[in-house]
């Protein structure tokens, strides 16, 4: 009598092959985000990632101020200047490098950053002593720059940034987002080198622009913002249908929308010393709570509550980005509510790619190592960015 063949491992109508092929490619895509959120962390000696500077223009169209606030250590390295000053640490003596070294940086500044009228620039200096003030993790110089311009000119103000180029090497494709109140013309614009100098214009006719400007800005900060696209795939490994992910993703949005508006009109201020490292604890307590509780009652009863309180969180670090720093406006709505649909729109995604592979993957027997093997990784990174976080901003 023939011997029996073996009977087979995988559950009825399940083909084995999928699912493995589904856990290696989320394996690959965690293990690359991941490494990048490690590398993310660890001090460089040259950038190899984009940069974001501020600018705040205000006064009249004869007499312009820029208020300018760029990474310390990239200002200081663009400038041409040695280890000493761009390697300083601490408060303190980053302002003693910048005094120290104050022609130097206002001769780079005035030369990348302008102001014109009528086709003629106008005259920079800078004015008063330069500041440092935390933005995320990294810290910014703030430096004033007035302007004169020529006595005369009558034409709308054009500002262009020619900041931190690709041809310097410490950063690629730098963004300027430049916020502007001259003579009743007010709205914001982001910079790029293919997009380089915004009008400010009274007529308007840039809405449509500026719109599509932050809807990027906004895709691009959800994209590479790595701790949020982690925390976000803890909600996706962490739920147990599409009713849970609907109900998950819809408390966050609600959550972060309210802090990120909030944050970005000055209503709420915490300091990014606090927000950074919770934000990444957040990430390790979804991740692991997903795993510790079972029940599916209560795990709505604890789920909910718990994303839209690290959604008030993370809408903070999401308004940090922006840099705004101005008075309520029609324009700044449109500026912020362009930048929140942009992440909505690769928030939803990134669920409409991956919650379909994990399905396949809860559907298989290897369900019961492969998610705590994805959920592994997620919480030494978070934990690590909040020993890193903390431990920066001590």
């Amino acid at each position: 009598m023939p011997p029996t063949p073996p009977a087979p491992t995988h559950a009825p109508g399940t083909r084995p092959g999928r699912p493995c092929r589904a856990l290696l490619t989320v394996l690959a895509a965690l293990a690359a985000l991941c490494g990048a959120g490690l590398a993310q962390a660890a001090p460089v000696a040259a950038h190899d990632a984009t940069s974001t500077a501020y600018a705040e223009v205000t006064g009249t169209a004869a007499r312009p101020f820029a208020t300018l606030d760029l990474e310390y250590d990239l200002l200081m390295k663009s400038a041409w200047l040695y280890g000493e000053a761009y390697d300083a640490k601490g408060r303190t003596e980053q302002l003693r490098q910048l005094a120290r070294n104050a022609d130097a940086v206002s001769e780079y500044v005035t030369g990348r950053f302008a102001v014109t009228r009528d086709d003629t620039a106008c005259t920079a200096r800078t004015e008063g002593d330069a500041d440092i003030r935390p933005r995320g993790e990294r810290p910014y110089a703030v430096l004033t720059l007035a302007f004169a311009c020529p006595a005369g000119a009558t034409g709308p103000v054009t500002v262009s940034s020619a900041l931190f180029p690709d041809a310097e090497s410490f950063v690629h494709s730098t963004r300027t987002i430049v916020h502007y109140d001259l003579d009743g013309a007010r709205g914001s614009q982001v910079l790029t080198v293919s997009d380089p100098s915004v009008t400010a214009a009274v007529s308007g006719g840039q809405e449509s622009h500026q719109i599509w400007e932050f809807f990027l800005l906004g895709t691009e900060h959800l994209l590479f913002g790595l701790d949020h696209v982690l925390f976000l795939l803890s909600l996706l490994i962490g739920a147990r249908s599409l009713r849970d992910i609907t109900l998950t993703a819809t408390a966050f949005t609600a959550a972060h929308s309210i802090t990120f508006l909030l944050a970005a009109c000055g209503v709420v201020d915490v300091p990014a010393a606090v927000v950074e490292p919770v934000i990444a604890a957040s990430i390790a307590v979804v991740a692991v709570a997903g795993f510790v509780r079972r029940d599916r009652t209560d795990n709505a009863r604890w789920r909910l509550p718990t994303v839209f309180v690290c959604g008030l969180v993370h809408g903070l670090g999401f308004a940090g980005s922006l840099g705004i720093d101005e008075s309520w406006s029609w324009e700044l709505l449109l500026s912020l509510l362009s930048f929140n649909v942009g992440i909505e729109a690769v928030q939803l995604g990134i669920v409409a790619v991956v919650f379909p592979l994990l399905v396949l993957l809860r559907r298989s027997p290897v369900h019961r190592w492969a998610l705590p093997a994805l959920t592994a990784p997620i919480v030494i990174v978070s934990l690590y960015w909040l020993w890193d976080r903390v431990a920066t901003s001590a």
